[in-house]
């Protein structure tokens, strides 16, 4: 049964597409506009760059390597700009450039996709961001433990006091751990809980461990907390 509701959402998003390979770029954009989505391309990078900042889409699907100005300096300009800071993005790239990977995600992009890639998984992943950014986010406190300090309703992180800057992504996933302490989430979990994927088991759970793995970094000594329980997930103990 067609969820009309959802559907009409989809319908109303716009979204950037910054790809310079023609063939690819046909492939998304077709296969986009068939869900409904409006979707503007743009080629290069300082043309995309520009054009995010000039219509401000709801969601911008970034390839990495690009002629003129890379994704990962787009992406970085984009979370240093307040108009464009906000914008969801999915990053395209390579096999094989996991620094790259984890730069993007370090610098603020939502999810990541390897070349060549499913249109249908796309599209999931796609509609998957746009439902986590348009849920509306009911809680309004402060999270602590083991030298943590999660303020929801201002969006910071502090650690024994101090103010530590961390992505969209590694703050929903350090929520997830403080509200359920104590207890083994597994990365499907993860992926449906905090990146909002339906029927998540079949797409990539390495985007978990990457995303925990700069967490950890920023945590410090708090990381300790936050354990891997091999085979299965991770869990966050105060002990």
């Amino acid at each position: 049964m067609v969820n009309y509701g959802r559907l009409m959402l989809m319908q109303n998003k716009s979204i950037l597409l910054i790809e310079d390979e023609k063939n690819i770029a046909e492939l998304v954009k077709y296969n986009l506009e068939q869900e409904g989505f409006h979707v503007l391309h743009a080629a290069k990078g300082h043309s995309g760059l520009e054009a995010a900042q000039k219509n401000i889409p709801d969601l911008l699907i970034l390839d990495l390597m690009l002629p003129g100005l890379s994704g990962l300096e787009i992406c970085k300009a984009m979370k240093q700009d307040p108009k464009t800071r906000s914008i969801p993005i999915i990053m395209l790239t390579a096999k094989g450039t996991e620094a790259d990977k984890v730069l993007g995600l370090e610098l603020g992009a939502d999810d990541y996709m390897t070349k060549p890639f499913s249109p249908r998984e796309l599209i999931a992943r796609v509609k998957a961001v746009l439902r986590r950014t348009n849920r509306q986010k009911s809680d309004f406190k402060v999270l602590r433990s083991c030298g943590i300090e999660l303020d929801i309703t201002k969006h910071e992180l502090r650690i024994k006091g101090k103010p530590v800057e961390v992505t969209a992504k590694e703050f929903a996933l350090l929520q997830t751990f403080l509200s359920s302490q104590g207890r083994v989430l597994t990365r499907e979990s993860l992926l449906e809980q905090v990146w909002g994927y339906e029927n998540s088991v079949n797409l990539e759970t390495r985007t978990v461990d990457m995303h925990i793995t700069q967490l950890r970094k920023k945590l410090g000594k708090s990381a300790d907390h936050l354990v891997t329980v091999k085979g299965v997930g991770y869990r966050f103990d105060e002990e």
